[in-house]
Formats: C-alpha cells, structure tokens, sequence
C-alpha cells in the first residue's frame, strides 16, 4: 500500500490537522529524506500554501490546532507543535503549546526547522549569489565537485532538485546527485 493510501486510511480521508475532506496531499515533514507513513501527514491546500509560506497565516484557520495537537500520530504532533510556533505571538498559540507534551526525539525532531527560534536566530542558507535557499528547492551546481568517500565528480550544471537545508550549519544541503545522497557546500550552489 502506498504511503498516500496509508495516510487517507489513518485519517479516514481528512485532513490530519483542520479536518478539511477535498484537496488532500501527503507532507513530508522536512528535514526528512524518504517518504514514510511515520514522517508524513494528510493535508489540504489551505493547510499547505501556509504551511510552505505561499499564502499568508490565517490565525483562525490554526484554531483546528487546538484538536489536532492530541493526534496520537507523531508527525500530526509535530507538524501542530512547528503551527503554533509560527503563530505565537497571537497569544492562543502559546497557551496551547504550554499544553503540549512531545517526548524527547519528536521535540527534536519539531525543532528542526527552528521554528521555535527568532528570525534573528535561524540559520539562513544561501546560495553563491545569495539568494536564500529553502527545504524542497531546485539548485545547479557552477563547478565539478569530487564526492569525498567515492570517485565520483558531481559536474558543473548538474541539476540537484527537492534539496534538504542542515539545520546546524549555514553552509551545508543535501541532495541526489545521480541517485546518491551528498552533501553539498552552498557556495557551490545556484538556486534555480
């Protein structure tokens, strides 16, 4: 069974974080690499486009968190933990997360995006340009790398889609080069 089919079935074809029952797709929740049941979560659109930043937060549209945070599935937990996160400054969030328990690995795991953090403490990756690199975005490398540990040469133009930010350090992604995962300086890299 494909892990779409699996989330739909967990769900009952809902939304796992307002309960919405059109436009559903699977999330992986970044950092992750592979897609799997225990990294993903059932969305709508509407949940999506502010959860990637492409429509503005609707602070009552999040209000569904308040159910959504005791999913018993841990990639629902998280995904309203880094929500509310975003949203705490208005107030409600923050006496929900008070609320909030999540043990010890998914805390981790929650934190890694730093939305926990102020602007001020993000790490931001840029690309040689400096442009800024996000989860998921495309980037072309602009000279040969040699792939330490192999005798691979990543070429200069080799495309690397769907790139995965290090949340510890500003001068590291990863991504697929030739079906292998590497990990790639930003310096060396030009968003697309």
């Amino acid at each position: 069974m494909s892990v779409l089919q699996t989330l739909k079935e967990r769900s009952n074809s809902t939304c796992e974080l307002c309960t919405a029952t059109n436009d559903l797709k699977q999330y992986v929740i970044p950092p992750s690499l592979n897609e799997t049941v225990d990294n993903s979560v059932l969305v709508c659109n509407t949940c999506l486009d502010q959860i990637e930043g492409n429509t503005d937060m609707d602070a009552n549209h999040w209000r569904c968190l308040n159910d959504s945070m005791w999913s018993e599935f841990v990639a629902v937990q998280i995904m309203a933990w880094r929500m509310l996160q975003r949203l705490r400054k208005d107030g409600w969030p923050q006496d929900l997360l008070d609320m909030m328990y999540l043990d010890d690995e998914a805390l981790s795991l929650a934190r890694a995006t730093g939305e926990d953090k102020d602007e001020s403490e993000k790490i931001i990756h840029r690309d040689v340009n400096g442009v800024i690199l996000e989860n998921g975005d495309s980037v072309v490398l602009v000279k040969d790398l040699k792939v330490k540990g192999s005798s691979m040469v990543a070429k200069q133009g080799t495309a690397v889609r769907n790139i995965r930010l290090d949340h510890e350090n500003a001068e590291y992604i990863e991504g697929k080069v030739d079906g292998q995962q590497i990990v790639i300086v930003t310096q060396y890299v030009k968003k697309t």
